[in-house]
């Protein structure tokens, strides 16, 4: 069972991929979100982005959907969530892939500019993210290695430390009270 540490940064990330704020996810937030990551970045790779979140949206709803009706609860993601611990590879693919759409000129790192535009698509507005940057950023090169990536995805996805730096991933939250 999710910990409410788990629970309240999945919930987080959740939300901003609700699009349509409805409560659930649907491959129609998917699409929106898709569109707002290629508004905010423009359209250079957009095909290529939308192929990656879409496929996304398809392993999500494959592994999330336990009632089959074609949207996605937070709590089937917790479900999700709870298993990822014992699912590294399946983390960790996930993780390559988002790196991809991430790193837009392909020059296999994150600048803290595309590592902005990604933070600023998901919440749907403008976003401070240097100083949650900072903090990703392990090795203090102002990059995100591929490397550094997928660690701080697993720590997000997969992770219950709250001092993990992947708890940043998609920004600062507020955490529970112990």
């Amino acid at each position: 069972m999710a910990s409410e540490f788990q629970r309240k940064k999945i919930a987080g990330v959740f939300e901003a991929m609700d699009a349509d704020g409805d409560g659930f996810l649907r491959e129609a937030d998917f699409a929106a979100l898709t569109a707002r990551w290629i508004a905010v970045r423009g359209t250079n790779g957009s095909i290529r982005l939308t192929s990656i979140m879409m496929g996304w949206w398809d392993t999500l709803l494959a592994a999330s959907d336990a009632d089959r009706d074609g949207k996605v609860t937070l709590d089937e993601v917790l479900l999700v969530v709870d298993r990822l611990g014992g699912m590294p590879g399946a983390v960790t693919d996930t993780a390559e892939v988002m790196f991809e759409a991430v790193d837009e000129d392909a020059d296999g790192r994150i600048s803290a500019k595309e590592y902005n535009r990604l933070i600023e698509a998901w919440n749907g507005r403008p976003t401070d993210t240097d100083a949650v940057f900072h903090l990703l950023d392990l090795d203090g090169d102002g990059h995100l290695s591929r490397e550094e990536f997928v660690r701080l995805w697993t720590e997000f996805w997969a992770g219950d430390d709250p001092a993990a730096p992947g708890t940043w991933l998609f920004g600062r939250f507020e955490l529970p009270v112990s």
